[in-house]
């Protein structure tokens, strides 16, 4: 049920997860492509809306100024160069008039191309105002007004008052004005009209009151012959159109204003003189401008400016049709993603469980080399390693018991015959009782050793060592003892100093000897030895005893555990004074290693850190 709660919760959380990230990078990608393609559409549409409006205004221009299409080529050939368009101008039949290249029209016009009738944004009787017709200067007109319109603005800028002082003195013809006056037009400046008269602009000074410069604004403002006959042309047709509607004339100016000495001036009569003439100056510039045109603008080989968005029930369809199969391909990636996760998790929930309930040959199959299978090799790992731990902690269990039931069975057995008065309670039953006693407390302080190294409360007092004098103090020390087993104690060593504490570094080298004793044959040899390592300082104790052989080297250093199985006091010690070294020279910061072959002896390796010798002697520590 566990395992059914585990894969069913594991398998939903992945495919929720894998259906929301695809529903929101749909969602995100979707958003993306509308307001870039979006962005760009508006960008586009900008850029053809100015392109547009520059093409139209310049043959618009070109229509004003001319009668007919035959010399546009050129200027809709740059036109179509500089943006990149495709430009025909048609006549209201279609039929091409002239054009940057040719192909395919679109089905509607750009624009209609007419001077005469222009957007009334652009002009309030809807007539481009570079249409100049009849009103255009020849060239001598034109140079003989340029010239009056520089004296005027050369006046305009000199220091003048407003009204002009009477009696003013003339000079070369231009009058003198007195100084600290200021100017009449400052910013005064000549702008070309379309017809070719100068017209005077001026932001600051009055230009339609009495000044100094009046005479030569007057004689600017004087229509030329030209521009009378254009005149008396246009009041004829406006007083014809107004005359038909039974109302009074009016007088046309260069300037486009009118007047009129009509004793009724109402919103009537003056919409209508307006409207007059608007259509009189159409009538009068009809012959002076290209007829009305069809003007096509699409880009290079379309025949139709690029549509937006297909928004259409079609392509919505499509759209969802699409959202639906990445969904579905996402869901059926993700169960099968979570079906191979879910089975190596199952197969190492029922190993642990089965772990729990005390199989300890609980194993899972590892396949691959991913995470997954990673985690199954650390679990078999792991449950190897509680195996062996096991059996060592069921094995120290049995040891214990062994190792000290037999002193505890010898004493309590010689305390009975004592007791029941079978044997006498004399010296010699004193001394065995003793040794027996002796051995016991020799195996209680190796555990109590043991325990207080495995909590960490084994204190350290580490202080400049001699290795060599340490090496034949313990040869000393066991001396008798080799001496009974007929084993020969060398030392081979000079003066090298290491900090360590004396106390517990005799012990560990102590029972490395103990132990090589007790395996070295009659006439054999134990030899102590020092050396320099690296950064390190090697004690050896080597024999010549029968050797461990390989498959064993690896459990030496383990608690209890001895090559004689048989366990006699004659063969072997308690199994851990081994245990004890590798303790110690862990505390120490060293190791403790074991090189032997069958029959050659064996060689206890301790590699304790050099510390120069004058460095401070370090503070007691836990381990």
């Amino acid at each position: 049920m566990a395992d059914r709660r585990l894969g069913s919760s594991l398998l939903i959380r992945l495919l929720a997860g894998s259906v929301l990230v695809s529903v929101l990078s749909i969602a995100g990608t979707a958003w993306l492509a509308v307001r870039t393609t979006t962005r760009a559409i508006q960008q586009e549409q900008g850029h053809a809306l100015t392109d547009d409006a520059k093409i139209y205004d310049a043959l618009l221009g070109y229509a004003a100024t001319h009668h007919d299409w035959t010399g546009a080529g050129p200027l809709i050939r740059s036109l179509a160069a500089s943006t990149g368009r495709r430009i025909v101008v048609t006549d209201r039949n279609r039929a091409p008039l002239v054009q940057s290249s040719s192909g395919t029209l679109p089905q509607r016009a750009s624009a209609t191309v007419n001077p005469l009738d222009v957007n009334e944004n652009l002009s309030a009787d809807r007539i481009d105002s570079r249409a100049a017709g009849p009103f255009g200067l020849p060239a001598a007109d034109r140079a003989r007004l340029r010239a009056i319109a520089d004296d005027a603005v050369a006046c305009l800028h000199k220091p003048g008052a407003t009204p002009a002082p009477p009696a003013v003195p003339q000079v070369s013809g231009e009058p003198v004005i007195p100084p600290g006056v200021a100017p009449v037009a400052a910013d005064a400046k000549l702008v070309d009209q379309p017809s070719g008269r100068p017209r005077i602009d001026a932001q600051t000074g009055e230009l339609d009151g009495e000044n100094s410069c009046t005479p030569v604004l007057d004689r600017l403002a004087e229509p030329t012959a030209t521009e009378r006959r254009a005149l008396s042309q246009l009041n004829d047709l406006a007083d014809a159109c107004l005359s038909r509607q039974g109302m009074p004339q009016v007088q046309v100016g260069l300037d486009g204003a009118w007047i009129s000495a009509a004793a009724r001036f109402d919103h009537a009569y003056q919409q209508a003189a307006e409207t007059c003439i608007a259509s009189s100056r159409r009538q009068q510039l009809a012959d002076y401008v290209t007829p009305s045109a069809l003007l096509f603008v699409t880009a290079p080989g379309a025949p139709a400016p690029a549509a937006g968005l297909d928004l259409s029930a079609a392509s919505r369809v499509r759209i969802i049709s699409v959202t639906g199969m990445v969904l579905l391909v996402a869901i059926g990636v993700t169960v099968l993603v979570g079906m191979r996760l879910v089975g190596p998790l199952r197969a190492l929930t029922v190993a642990a469980v089965r772990m729990r309930n005390g199989d300890d040959d609980a194993r899972v199959q590892v396949t691959g080399r991913d995470e997954i299978a990673s985690l199954g090799t650390a679990f078999n790992d792991m449950a190897e390693h509680r195996r062996r731990t096991e059996a060592l902690r069921r094995a120290m269990v049995g040891d214990i018991a062994h190792e000290m039931r037999t002193p505890v069975t010898n004493i309590r057995g010689w305390l009975e015959a004592a007791d029941d008065r079978v044997v006498p309670l004399n010296h010699e039953l004193v001394s065995s009782l003793l040794e027996e006693a002796v051995l016991l407390q020799h195996i209680i302080d190796d555990l109590q050793d043991l325990s207080v190294a495995d909590a960490g409360e084994l204190r350290l007092h580490p202080q400049p060592v001699d290795v060599a004098e340490v090496l034949h103090t313990v040869a000393d020390a066991f001396a008798p003892a080799a001496e009974r087993g007929g084993v020969d104690v060398a030392v081979a060593a000079r003066t090298m100093t290491v900090t360590a504490d004396p106390i517990r570094l005799r012990q560990a080298v102590g029972n490395l000897v103990a132990n090589a004793i007790r395996h070295t044959p009659s006439r054999g040899r134990v030899t102590l030895s020092a050396r320099a390592a690296g950064k390190h300082i090697a004690i050896d104790v080597a024999d010549t005893g029968p050797g461990i052989p390989a498959e064993q080297q690896a459990l030496i250093f383990e608690r209890f555990w001895r090559a004689e199985k048989s366990r006699s006091r004659q063969t072997g010690g308690s199994g851990l004074g081994l245990a004890i070294v590798r303790k110690l020279a862990e505390a120490h910061g060293g190791t403790v290693a074991v090189a032997s072959n069958p029959g050659e002896g064996a060689t206890f390796t301790v590699l304790l850190p050099v510390i120069p010798p004058d460095f401070p002697a370090l503070p007691a520590r836990r381990i």
